[in-house]
């Protein structure tokens, strides 16, 4: 790695850095004064508010990194540009695209990194993050579960129903089990109520009323109680909204398999946080090429005129990840495509610029 390498990897990290350092503090400050009653009001231990910063930093680190990212680069390279250093590099008969080599390593770094980080430790602080919102910001009026008209499929052959399900009281009521093989249908199971029972692992059937359909006729029985073992839990059925935020790579890629099976309403949302996890570090070369295109020319508008072109090309990717966000969890929109077209429409984007640059 040549000494002009190192130079600019000096000035890539360290302005990336310092710019997240700068916004740590101001970052806490700012929640810390929001949330400072709701902690009082609950009386919160000091070592889950520690906890819960910790979590609340990797949480928004990972959604923020572009733009930091962004800026940072902006920012060096235009002082790069004003002070004339790119253009004595280029005059010694650098090409531009040897110039960005540095640029790529560092892009490179940045996003192997968020792409680890993306494998299990930010999910980790993100299950953190929204458990602790759900017990001391939220309170009880938060629902973070679907509770109501809940219809499950459990495996190849068995579908069930609940009116409604009281996780508090591990109960499901106006309970309904059918078997289905085929077009045939098996059985029927009709409860008032079932609740789970944790020291047994079994389930109480209250007002129970069974039909098995059978080619001699319809077999009938009742029983006003009865302890049974079902192959799932109430947990399972009605998984958190956030559950999938919290799930290492291997694990959501299990539970939206097993979620499929279970015909989850939210199948689309589970999918979309699973391709993000993997078009999000990808943004790290695109933003830094749009960065270096555009600061390493030098203009009359300064160093100011491109942080704001650079502040507005990071809020419109922004905005875009929100806007095909919300098509997939309001329209069913392709959750791949909802992942990827941001880094679609910025990737040209940097290749028209750098190419531009470039002459």
């Amino acid at each position: 790695m040549k000494v002009i390498d190192k130079y600019i990897l000096r000035r890539y990290f360290g302005t990336f850095l310092g710019l997240m350092l700068l916004f740590v503090p101001i970052s806490i400050i700012l929640d810390l004064s929001e949330r400072i009653d709701k902690f009082l009001e609950h009386k919160v231990p000091l070592r889950e508010i520690l906890g819960y910063y910790g979590d609340f930093l990797l949480y928004f680190f990972n959604i923020l990194f572009p733009i930091f990212l962004f800026l940072s680069v902006i920012w060096f390279t235009s002082r790069l540009a004003q002070n004339t250093e790119i253009i004595a590099m280029l005059n010694t008969g650098m090409p531009f695209m040897r110039l960005l080599r540095p640029y790529l390593i560092g892009a490179t770094i940045i996003a192997t990194t968020v792409l680890l980080l993306n494998l299990s430790v930010i999910p980790e602080a993100r299950i953190g993050y929204n458990e602790f919102w759900v017990k001391y910001v939220h309170g009880s009026s938060y629902k973070a579960r679907e509770t109501n008209d809940v219809y499950r499929q459990i495996d190849s052959t068995h579908y069930i129903y609940a009116s409604n399900l009281n996780h508090k009281n591990k109960t499901a009521y106006n309970f309904v089990m059918e078997e289905i093989a085929g077009d045939s249908l098996k059985s029927k199971l009709f409860a008032d109520r079932i609740v789970y029972n944790p020291e047994k692992k079994n389930y109480t059937l209250h007002n129970l009323r069974e039909r098995h359909y059978e080619k001699n006729g319809e077999i009938i029985i009742t029983k006003p109680k009865k302890d049974t073992v079902f192959n799932f839990t109430l947990d399972d059925l009605t998984p958190v909204n956030y559950i999938a935020e919290g799930l290492n790579y291997t694990e959501l890629n299990k539970f939206i398999k097993k979620e499929k099976l279970r015909g989850s309403k939210n199948i689309k949302k589970f999918e979309l946080e699973k391709y993000k996890r993997m078009s999000l570090p990808v943004s790290a070369f695109i933003l830094t090429f749009i960065a270096v295109a555009v600061a390493s020319q030098k203009r009359r508008s300064g160093m100011g005129g491109n942080l704001a072109f650079g502040i507005s090309i990071s809020m419109l990717y922004i905005l875009f990840d929100r806007i095909f966000g919300i098509m997939v969890i309001k329209s069913g929109f392709n959750p791949f495509l909802a992942a990827w077209i941001p880094n679609f429409i910025f990737g040209a984007l940097a290749v028209y610029l750098v190419m531009r640059a470039k002459k």
